[in-house]
């Protein structure tokens, strides 16, 4: 190789993290290399969050055609499916975003693009190809991929992840997700609406087991009203070739012992793009996981090297691995303290109605010995709700009795991704819970019922 090219900073992975910090720093006057060995925009572009609420809009757009009826709507013959359109919509916006990104980053003064794949050669030296680039600043952004666990037989049949599912342009005839959290529950919920059979195989007792029971139990009933099959307690999960396809077999406390299936997906967790990246020979720490040990603004234990994004253990969202640039780009920049413990944790599932979480659930609350006070409402007596016909689930809250400050909430609902807000913003303004209940909001609204919620609510 010739001697290395010099720049101010270096980035590896132009995911979520990655472009806005070189915009930062760019913008700042420093040199950017931005190295990207695949596709530019990450997994939230390309094979995760974009692509798979296009897969919902359209699977929603279907199931609401056929509750035509119930609106007064007369549609003629049944609703049909064509994957291969869904498919190409799809992949129009991914197409669209991903060169948004790219044409960004390439049009970026003060950044070089390089695509290939990054290898450490020193703490402050990355091989990329036949380039040799060095820098004081190293960024990784590297994100994550699906988890294959080592399970009996997985070797021997086809199987699918997040990533072949966006390949799809035909109908599985039985879709068989192993795995009953986030992003499983949101494929079998889309393949249903499409018109497959789905059977979701959890090795736990109940679905999305980091979520209060009562979540968990009601999500469950959404699912199953709409024709989706849950097996739960399979303790035993292996597979084998089966002449339609695979056979998984399952050992439960009620049901068939194997489930037979056209398409296996496996949704059994992420895990961290750090095993290729010959971290030893800069010396950057990793966990037993392969996540890259971060301070709380998100140095490694080197100094010159920085991890944001998926592969820091820190969050496994958009939203978290953008705040991570935002941590990173004020400290370096801004004179800017910025620190990840001050991050409130929030997600969505977006299965339909979806699921917005901030904070603790109320078993976490409870098991802090604080006094609580709890408040809950079902979907059905909210007036929005009722007028749009989709009454599934409620909202919920748990409140410090001392300090008034809520610990957290969750909506699941209609809109309950986007009402879910008002909590976390009061939550990050340290204001008691008072200041919604006596804010007016808008009429008819799913958000209106949160100040009634939190005027009952309880001790518990």
């Amino acid at each position: 190789m010739s001697a290395p090219r010099r720049f101010d900073a270096i980035i590896i992975g132009a995911g979520q993290a990655g472009p806005s910090l070189a915009g930062r720093l760019t913008a700042a006057g420093q040199t950017v290399a931005m190295i990207e060995r695949k596709d530019f925009g990450g997994t939230c572009v390309n094979t995760g969050c974009m692509p798979t609420k296009t897969l919902v809009a359209s699977a929603y757009a279907a199931h609401l055609a056929r509750r035509a009826d119930d609106y007064g709507v007369v549609l003629d013959g049944p609703v049909g499916i064509d994957m291969k359109r869904v498919k190409a919509r799809q992949q129009t916006v991914v197409k669209n975003a991903r060169g948004g990104v790219e044409g960004w980053l390439r049009g970026m003064k003060g950044c070089t693009v390089f695509q290939g794949h990054a290898r450490f050669e020193s703490a402050d030296t990355i091989s990329v190809g036949d380039d040799l680039l060095t820098a004081p600043k190293i960024f990784l952004n590297v994100g994550g991929r699906a988890n294959v666990p080592d399970m009996p037989g997985v070797n021997d049949i086809p199987y699918l992840t997040n990533v072949g599912m966006m390949q799809l342009d035909t109908l599985p005839e039985h879709l068989v997700i192993v795995g009953g959290s986030y992003i499983g529950l949101e494929f079998a919920q889309m393949f249903r609406r499409f018109g497959s059979r789905v059977t979701i195989v959890e090795m736990g007792p109940r679905l999305i087991g980091r979520e209060d029971p009562e979540i968990s139990d009601a999500i469950r009933e959404i699912l199953e009203a709409e024709g989706i099959t849950v097996r739960l307690n399979a303790e035993c999960i292996r597979f084998s070739p089966h002449e339609d396809g695979a056979c998984v077999h399952v050992t439960c406390k009620a049901g068939e012992p194997q489930v037979t299936g056209s398409h296996v997906l496996l949704a059994v967790g992420r895990r961290p793009n750090t095993d290729d990246l010959n971290l030893e020979a800069a010396g950057v720490e990793t966990d037993k996981r392969g996540y890259v040990v971060v301070d709380d603004q998100l140095r490694t234990n080197v100094p010159g090297i920085w991890a944001m994004g998926d592969c820091n253990g820190k969050g496994a969202f958009t939203h978290t691995a953008y705040n991570d640039f935002e941590i990173v780009a004020a400290n370096l920049l801004d004179d800017d303290p910025r620190k990840v413990s001050d991050r409130i944790s929030c997600y969505g599932l977006f299965v339909d109605p979806p699921l917005g979480r901030v904070g603790m659930t109320e078993a976490e609350a409870r098991a802090t010995g604080r006094p609580l006070l709890v408040g809950k409402r079902p979907m059905t007596r909210v007036g929005r709700a009722v007028e749009k016909g989709e009454t599934a689930g409620f909202m919920t809250v748990v409140v410090d009795a001392k300090t008034k400050q809520i610990l957290g909430a969750a909506i699941l609902g209609l809109n309950g991704d986007e009402a879910i807000h008002g909590m976390i913003d009061l939550m990050y303004a340290k204001a008691p819970y008072t200041t919604i209940q006596r804010a007016v909001h808008i009429h008819p609204t799913v958000s209106e019922l949160i100040p009634t919620m939190l005027g009952e609510l309880k001790p518990v």
